[in-house]
């Protein structure tokens, strides 16, 4: 029935389709050698437009009359002339190179271009834009091929997650301005310590698959790379205020100076969100704030960037059990109230481009992050001996069990330089020398700060206490050579990580330990350019460490070794007025790839542990059409297959106090979708309204490496709609009021979740899930001065 509804809908569109009006298509050039910019803005009015990878843009549903065409790309100077809307047009625009430099050269080293033979989807600014009602980054992305978002709390805001390919955060490599934010020891990316965060990014590469060679932890899956605030040469302001389900609320406010003197800008942002999540008790408490300041001369672009994020989120980690979920799908087993995570986290980056002629420039980062936060949490019944604690007698009754409140803390410094030498003697040659340093220092430790038998324990006493230092040196050296129609493509990185652990684990055992590790990951690659059109092809190799809690929880005898990826990607892309689209199939083949097992170690702390052999083979998608001047259509798809192809299970047997081992033989890796799928029609019914209906298809996921259809996540189609309206408003230059419906029709599903199973008179499977929110909605009231 829900599928009727959506078809239904469509149909309600089409008679529209075939409404003609006025609209203006070209290409963007530069004035000196005539090459296409892509990125450059081009506006009429109140409707704008961006340049594709060829230069070309279309503006559609303008009105008749007089207009000022206005087109503005950084390093350029701005073009504006008067046109006369009396039919279509198509006009051709060369810009001016100004003295300034932009900002866009500090990531370019880090990026993949159109001849890149790797597979990769750039995000503008204004595509977040849409969608940036509240809901956290990982759900502005929700409509890129192979991507699954979920949240604990239900309603995207708090702690949220993206998988790529099936790959989780832990594999996924997140780069700012080119520097690492993978946390260095668990390998994860928490986007709840930077909320409010694509208010202040400019644009995001999304590379899948093993991509280029960047900084930080491997790319197993896919890597973003988010290039935050760029040059703005007008002053301006921004209000945007979002109220919603779940007692939702979102303020922010951004400002910039422009241009002053031709030389400085300063930029920023300050944000608040708060709700109760659809899990309850759920809520989340976040404030972030983001500051830039920016000098341009000649030669040279020095930008200083200082932004934090502080949150304090009530946990919804241990999700709903399955039998629950008919009855109660927003239960949280937590009751205590200070059930809470409390973290804040600073970043200062210090970027610094020179270009030393047209043909080279350089770029240098420098970088600082420091976090600190723990998570409390009320445990029942626990063994004073486990927190070092002496027996309590009462009486003549000897007290060895107590309940007690604790926190757990994390306070980490992360420190480096990343660097890139960009080297272009000729348009058919190009060559980047990059890499980086980066230092983190973390400390782990645990106090008690409440005990119904306090024993000897006094306020702000450590528990366990330990520490992890690690290093992280990369180098690479990539090139691009064309000859005639082909573009051959290499990149060569040596990467270098030196790890330190010592002192006490949460379980008070000792963990000191050191490793060093080395790796080599090559990259080749062959496109053929036909037209507007790329053919590609490319092998990569990948190695990732172990994370933290595979040290800890093993010993330099015991621990597991490092992830080999082999990753074969052959693609082809067009793009022309109107239309782009991408298809492209993908192999990735993993040696010793980590996979939790069930196996225990000897502190009873579940382990993962190596499986020999495991692939995923794909076939990719992505499409985006302006199917008339009224309507767009957006669609991504994705089907593959993901197997273990041997993997020994390990269920607990408390009856006999021992494990009991299972083999199973060509099975599915958890957590990837056989297939994926997500659609977009935006439609303007009038020139300054749009409606769109956003779909997203998951099949079924398992929750271990065992493919029983016993623990499994079930497939799941939702339905977003988003109403937008934007017009300028006397001094305001524009007004925008965007009402977002998230599960229009009320889909119940599930996105995430874990299982066990034992053996306790008789074989049970524990099943976890994470619903997420019914039918909810955020509105939004947004000005721009």
């Amino acid at each position: 029935m829900k599928k009727i509804y959506v078809l239904a809908f469509m149909a309600l569109l089409m008679p529209f389709i075939a409404l003609a009006q006025i609209s203006i298509s070209g290409t963007v050039t530069d004035k000196t050698n005539n090459q296409p910019l892509p990125g450059a803005t081009v506006r009429v009015g109140d409707r704008s437009a961006q340049t594709n990878e060829q230069g070309s843009f279309t503006l559609t549903n303008l009105n008749r009359g007089a207009h000022t065409l206005v087109v503005t790309y950084l390093g350029y100077g701005a073009y504006s002339r008067p046109v006369q809307l009396d039919g279509p047009q198509n006009i051709r625009i060369g810009l001016t190179p100004t003295s300034l430099l932009a900002d866009q050269v500090i990531v370019t080293a880090t990026r993949a271009g159109e001849k890149t033979p790797t597979t990769f989807r750039n995000v503008s600014r204004e595509e977040l834009e849409r969608n940036n009602l509240g809901q956290d980054l990982p759900y502005l992305l929700n409509q890129t091929p192979s991507v699954v978002v979920s949240s604990d709390a239900g309603a995207g805001i708090g702690y949220t997650g993206i998988r790529i390919r099936g790959s989780d955060p832990t594999r996924v490599n997140v780069t700012i301005n080119g520097i690492p934010y993978n946390d260095p020891e668990s390998q994860g990316t928490f986007w709840v310590n930077l909320p409010d965060f694509a208010s202040s990014v400019e644009n995001i590469q999304i590379q899948r698959g093993v991509g280029t060679s960047t900084n930080g932890a491997g790319a197993f899956g896919g890597s973003l790379n988010i290039q935050t605030t760029t040059r703005k040469d007008s002053a301006y302001a921004e209000l945007n205020n979002s109220i919603g389900s779940f007692e939702t609320i979102k303020n922010t406010v951004l400002v910039g100076t422009g241009l002053i003197d031709n030389k400085f800008t300063f930029d920023g942002r300050l944000s608040r969100i708060k709700s109760d999540g659809y899990i309850q008790p759920g809520f989340s408490n976040l404030k972030s704030y983001f500051l830039s300041g920016a000098y341009y001369g000649k030669k040279d672009v020095l930008r200083a960037n200082v932004f934090s994020g502080n949150e304090r989120t009530y946990q919804a980690w241990n999700g709903v059990p399955e039998a629950m979920l008919p009855s109660n799908r927003r239960y949280n087993g937590f009751n205590y109230e200070d059930q809470t995570d409390n973290y804040t986290q600073d970043h200062y980056q210090l970027l610094y481009t020179h270009t030393f002629s047209p043909r080279l420039n350089s770029n240098v980062g420098l970088h600082y992050t420091y976090g600190r936060g723990y998570y409390e949490e009320f445990k029942e019944d626990q063994e004073l001996a486990d927190y070092g604690l002496d027996p309590v007698t009462v009486g003549s009754e000897l007290i060895e069990n107590t309940n007690l409140v604790r926190r757990r803390w994390l306070d980490n410094d992360f420190y480096g330089v990343t660097y890139s030498l960009n080297y272009k003697p000729s348009d058919l040659f190009d060559l980047t020398l990059g890499g980086g340093y980066n230092e983190y220092d973390g400390g782990h430790f645990g106090e008690v700060i409440w005990a119904q038998f306090a024993s000897n324990s006094r306020n702000q006493d450590r528990y366990y206490q330990g520490y992890g230092f690690k290093t992280d040196f990369n180098i690479y050296g990539r090139a691009n050579y064309q000859i005639n129609n082909f573009n051959l493509f290499g990149d060569l990185q040596y990467r270098g990580v030196n790890y330190d652990i010592s002192g006490l684990d949460k379980n008070r055992a000792a963990i000191d330990q050191n490793d060093r590790l080395h790796f080599f990951n090559p990259k080749i690659g062959l496109s053929y350019l036909l037209g507007k059109s790329t053919f590609y092809g490319s092998f990569a190799i990948a190695n990732k460490e172990p994370n933290r809690d595979d040290y800890v929880n093993s010993t330099p005898a015991t621990r597991p070794s490092h992830e080999n990826l082999k990753n074969v990607e052959l693609g082809f892309r067009t793009s022309r007025a109107g239309f782009a689209a991408g298809i492209n199939g993908y192999g990735m083949f993993y040696k010793n790839q980590l996979v939790l097992t069930g196996r225990v170690n000897e502190s009873g702390e579940y382990i993962r542990e190596n499986v020999r052999d495991s692939y995923r083979i794909g076939l990719e998608g992505d499409m985006r059409l302006r199917v008339n001047n009224s309507l767009n259509w957006n669609a991504t798809a994705s089907i593959s297959q993901n197997k273990v192809d041997r993997y020994v299970e390990f269920v607990d047997d408390y009856d006999n106090e021992t494990q009991q081992q299972y083999t199973h033989y060509d099975t599915d890796i958890a957590f990837s979708p056989r297939f994926i799928a997500s659609n977009e029609f935006a439609y303007r019914p009038f020139r300054k309204t749009e409606i769109a209906l956003l779909s997203k298809y998951v099949s079924k996921q398992y929750l271990d490496n065992t493919s029983n259809e016993d623990r499994k996540i079930s497939g799941f189609f939702v339905n977003d709609l988003r109403l937008s309206y934007n017009t300028p408003l006397k001094q305001i230059k524009n007004l925008g009021v965007t009402l977002l419906i998230n599960n229009l029709f009320n889909e119940l599903y599930e996105s995430n979740g874990y299982t066990f199973s034992y053996f306790s008179g008789g074989f049970t499977t524990e099943n976890y899930y994470y619903p997420q929110a019914e039918r909810n909605f955020l509105l939004q009231l947004s000005l721009k001065f």
